[in-house]
């Protein structure tokens, strides 16, 4: 009886204790998502997160994007057939699937992106601790990152699972796809709000530190404008940018000097920072350059292996032969490795050389590379280039295709020839002719050349309706050049203009509806 009675007793304390929050699941002692969002400083934390999630997507996304256009190949590595390879073939020959861990990772990386956005515009809005003017713009920043990640999803993927908020239970987790409608709806509402809560950045030394501005948010909504067609729309926004300072550098070259970080003519480029530290550097030179055991013929005397890293977006000789007589920007582009492959498929670099009236040496090889990402290096796999995503020049060339599409070729002179004057010195090489046809593809090769390995080249195909037609001839070339390629690869069909939805995502949401044309 004693023992019923002190179990009885027991249970009540147990009960009182309770109600009286005796179980406290929010540690008082360290940081959790119940106590963090309360500062300034925590939503600056929050948000460098959000940006961070940057350099994960931009470290891959070449793949889907210059890799898939005309403007990059590969080179061919039978040695390994691992899908850390093939993965990466298979994007460039249309060949791949759903399966993919590289488009996935593109994916998911967007949707953490979104999510640590989400996240802050959700707990700002009950946050007491943080002034009307801060809260504004730290708005406007998650604004312009969410509508970031979210026309990069959609562009790859079409419609996709269309998220706000944060994600607290499994239903709000496992959602169905939105129209791409719906998308672009959402991040036309976010790249406008975040133009009216963003600064205008001052051009003073330090002072453009790679956050979001007035000026990037302007950028990203035309961008959306011209993918949507909505020419005036982006002709509007982009007459705006001179009066926010931006312009362009004196020469073409100096644009990528690791020197000139958000320099007057970055309008939004994500940041990396080389270090001892580690994280937060950059390794694109490396990714580009051939496989070899020793690079430092080329990075400034640094011994460095990438032979398990190295052969990815190379140059194709469709891109090198784009390029006109005298212009500065092939040689600021593109460089020459030079050297002899052996048995293994493993370069051995002999020689730097300028790809200008390039011929190799006898017995050599001439391997063009990306070298926009070469700067000097200290470290091995250690380097300070940021990824440009809006420039100046990009604005310029994007508002005379807007121009000339409304049929005012003569004002789209104004910008194309802004840009060909850098190029090539002078203005010896301006355009004329105010023939909206002829414009049209002169603006498309201009992009082409200044743009070259920016990650622009696929979108601007898909924007002008011209993917299928220049990839199917791109694709006649290439294999002719590279017998190796299966009969299954370069089918040039419409539905591959949309990447399939990871199958990885649909395994965990199956309500997920595939793109047509892929069988899982």
């Amino acid at each position: 009886m004693k023992k019923i009675y002190l179990l009885i007793a027991l249970v009540a304390f147990t009960v009182t204790s309770c109600k009286k929050s005796f179980i406290d699941l929010t540690p008082q002692d360290q940081i959790s998502g119940a106590n963090f969002y309360q500062t300034e400083t925590d939503f600056r934390q929050a948000l460098a997160s959000t940006y961070v999630t940057l350099r994960a997507l931009f470290n891959s996304d070449f793949y889907m994007s210059e890799m898939r256009s005309d403007n990059a190949d590969y080179d061919y590595y039978p040695v390994n057939v691992g899908t850390a390879y093939v993965y990466r073939e298979y994007i460039h020959d249309w060949v791949d699937d759903a399966y993919d861990s590289y488009t996935g990772d593109i994916y998911r990386y967007c949707y953490v992106g979104i999510s640590r956005a989400n996240t802050i515009l959700d707990k700002l809005q009950t946050a007491t601790a943080v002034s009307a003017s801060s809260k504004s713009e730290i708005q406007g920043e998650a604004e312009f990152l969410r509508a970031l990640y979210y026309f990069r999803l959609v562009r790859y993927f079409g419609g996709v699972p269309l998220s706000l908020h944060e994600v607290t239970t499994a239903d709000q987790a496992f959602i169905p796809r939105a129209s791409a409608d719906d998308i672009y709806k959402q991040i036309i509402a976010d790249a406008s709000d975040a133009i009216t809560k963003l600064p205008t950045v001052a051009f003073a030394k330090g002072q453009q530190t790679g956050a979001a501005t007035k000026g990037a948010a302007t950028m990203l909504l035309a961008d959306i404008y011209m993918t949507q067609k909505n020419y005036a729309g982006a002709e509007t926004l982009l007459t705006t940018l001179p009066g926010m300072g931006y312009g362009l550098l004196p020469t073409y070259a100096s644009v990528f000097s690791s020197t000139n970080k958000n320099s007057v003519e970055s309008i939004f480029e994500v940041q990396y920072m080389a270090g001892a530290s580690g994280g937060q550097q950059s390794s694109f030179i490396y990714l580009f350059l051939p496989r070899t055991t020793d690079t430092k013929l080329i990075t400034s005397g640094v011994t460095t292996n990438n032979s398990t890293s190295g052969g990815w977006n190379v140059p194709t000789q469709d891109l090198l032969n784009a390029y006109e007589p005298g212009d500065t920007r092939l040689d600021a582009s593109i460089g020459i490795a030079e050297g002899t492959y052996n048995s293994s498929y493993i370069f051995t670099i002999s020689a730097y050389k300028s790809i200008i009236n390039y011929k190799p040496a006898a017995g050599k090889i001439g391997r063009p590379f990306d070298k926009k990402v070469l700067n000097p290096v200290a470290t091995a796999n250690n380097t300070d280039d940021d990824w440009p995503v809006y420039r100046y020049a990009d604005a310029l060339l994007m508002l005379a295709e807007a121009q000339n599409e409304q049929g005012k070729s003569g004002p789209a002179l104004t910008g194309l020839n802004a840009v060909r004057a850098r190029a090539f010195g002078n203005a010896l090489h301006n355009i004329t002719t105010t023939d909206q046809t002829a414009l049209r593809t002169i603006i498309a090769h201009e992009r082409r050349i200044e743009l070259a390995f920016e990650n622009h080249r696929w979108f601007d195909l898909l924007r002008t309706g011209t993917a299928i037609n220049v990839m199917s001839a791109f694709a006649t070339q290439l294999k002719v050049l590279h017998p190796y390629l299966s009969t299954a690869s370069y089918n040039v069909q419409p539905f591959r203009l949309l990447y399939p939805i990871p199958l990885s995502e649909r395994n965990v949401n199956p309500g997920l509806v595939q793109n047509p044309g892929y069988t899982f």
